[in-house]
């Protein structure tokens, strides 16, 4: 136990000294929860849009002043002619083209279908998409307020539309809880595995192979600090969500940090497996980058699960970040238990266990 506890006070002094290390630690998840929420989005704003009006009409022009009037919606110009219109789509000045057929107020009128023709800019699916339904929601909405003038009734007052979890429908709420655990990933996946290999490098580990210390003494000294780090940067990315963002966990803090040390034990223990293979510092950054990005791309963080093909699938449930990524939505935005979420608890559970054994037994101590 004393050299345990010696082994212990040498990795928390060595942590102290490194002087970037510690800058690190504070300023890396404050810089990312503030910056990164503001660029990595999937709202789709500005999309500019002209207007090809061969009708001229009052209800061709109302729904021009509702695409002027919307926060998405940037009108890039009217007019003459669809050819006009095109130019600017194909110069990159328009991303969607508007066109309104000659005679469509009195087409509305008579109860006649002419239809508006939409063209879109599909090179940006995201965008081309996203900009279609913000155009048909606008043009819906001048439609509606014409109908309610003829007494009626408009599709606001037949439909209810209600979001549960996310009511704004903002995708910094869904996005910073991803966020965090990119944290946890690069934070306690890279630091324990370099500093191992830091230590081979510099000899020191010779040294201690030679001592009495235990694998097991030798491997919780090196992983103890980078838990009490991983907590630690967890409070500061909590912090800066709640003050920056107002984004507070709609259940409990508890269930948050318990998902947090479940996560950050497996990572870890994952990390220092790595480097119990690996001699330099160059072999450990490409093992662990590779397996960073097949965590970040395949466990849910940046794109849903369910929209992965069937093989991904399957493949994502031996991901360790999917069950934890599941565990922090939903308890920050469904207010969801321990209870209910037990079966993601448990698999984060097994999977801790089994990195932070294979970290002991990987560990080849020389005497």
């Amino acid at each position: 136990m004393r050299a345990f506890i010696v082994l212990l006070q040498k990795e928390f002094i060595q942590i102290g000294r490194n002087v970037f290390l510690s800058r690190l630690i504070v300023a890396f998840p404050v810089l990312v929860m503030l910056i990164m929420p503001l660029t990595m989005t999937m709202d789709v704003r500005n999309v500019n849009v002209a207007v090809a009006d061969a009708d001229r009409s009052p209800v061709s022009n109302r729904m021009i002043s509702h695409m002027e009037a919307s926060e998405r919606i940037t009108l890039a110009g009217q007019c003459g002619s669809f050819a006009e219109a095109m130019k600017l789509l194909e110069d990159g000045a328009a991303d969607i083209i508007v066109e309104i057929p000659s005679g469509f107020e009195r087409g509305l009128a008579k109860g006649e279908r002419h239809k508006i023709s939409i063209t879109a800019n599909a090179v940006n699916a995201i965008k081309g998409s996203m900009g279609v339904q913000y155009l048909m929601q606008s043009i819906s909405s001048a439609l509606e307020e014409i109908r309610e003038g003829d007494g009626t009734a408009s599709v606001s007052d037949l439909v209810s539309v209600q979001n549960r979890f996310n009511p704004t429908l903002n995708y910094r709420h869904y996005m910073i809880p991803a966020l965090m655990i990119m944290l946890f990933i690069l934070i306690c996946g890279f630091l324990p595995s370099l500093s191992i290999v830091g230590e081979k490098e510099s000899g020191t580990i010779e040294q201690i192979n030679v001592t009495p210390v235990s694998r097991r003494a030798f491997t919780l000294s090196k992983l103890i600090p980078y838990w009490f780090i991983g907590l630690f940067v967890l409070s500061i990315a909590m912090l800066v969500a709640r003050l920056v963002y107002g984004l507070a966990p709609a259940g409990s803090i508890g269930a948050v940090y318990l998902g947090a040390l479940l996560f950050i034990l497996t990572i870890s223990g994952f990390s220092l497996t790595v480097a119990n293979f690996s001699d330099t510092m160059q072999q450990t950054v490409f093992v662990m980058f590779f397996f960073i990005m097949i965590f970040i791309l395949m466990s849910g963080l940046l794109t849903p699960v369910d929209s992965m093909p069937q093989w991904a699938q399957t493949f994502t449930l031996v991901l360790p970040p999917r069950y934890f990524v599941d565990i922090l939505r939903s308890v920050y935005l469904k207010g969801a238990s321990v209870c209910e979420l037990w079966t993601s608890y448990a698999a984060l559970g097994g999977f801790a266990l089994l990195f932070n054994i294979l970290a002991a037994l990987t560990y080849r101590k020389q005497a």
